[in-house]
């Protein structure tokens, strides 16, 4: 049992150092101009350590996001070469990007419950002043 928080915690260790040091090179140092206003919300460690999902939280539309993830996905390799350095680790995972909707999901259901209950109010009102 112990051997297993071991490991997770190991697992969160590295994947909270892979947030910091890929949001880092996203902030400052990879250059392409594809790449818009961008960060890091979730790393996903894969249970072996070979590959991780990162996902990203972009500003703006769909064609920004579309160009953002095409750009990280043509600097992953410099990434982690990057991470090689940085991290001091023999091996570095896999890196797939994904689009990070969640925050403009939320957006959208709080928007959508708030219509609800501003139309249950006027219901209400209507039918007590009837």
């Amino acid at each position: 049992m112990p051997e297993q928080r071991a490991r997770k915690y190991h697992q969160d260790r590295v994947a909270e150092t892979l947030r910091d040091e890929i949001g880092a090179m996203i902030e400052g140092e990879l250059s392409d101009p594809r790449i818009s206003f961008a960060y890091i919300s979730q790393v996903v460690l894969n249970p072996g350590g070979k590959s991780a999902q990162i996902y990203v939280a972009v500003d703006g539309g769909a064609q920004e996001e579309a160009d953002t993830l095409d750009g990280l996905m043509a600097a992953r390799g410099y990434i982690r070469h990057e991470l090689l350095e940085r991290m001091g680790k023999r091996h570095i995972p896999e890196l797939t990007f994904h689009i990070d909707r969640s925050e403009k999901m939320k957006a959208r259901i709080d928007e959508l419950l708030g219509r609800k209950r501003r139309t249950g109010l006027r219901i209400q009102s209507t039918e007590q002043s009837g």
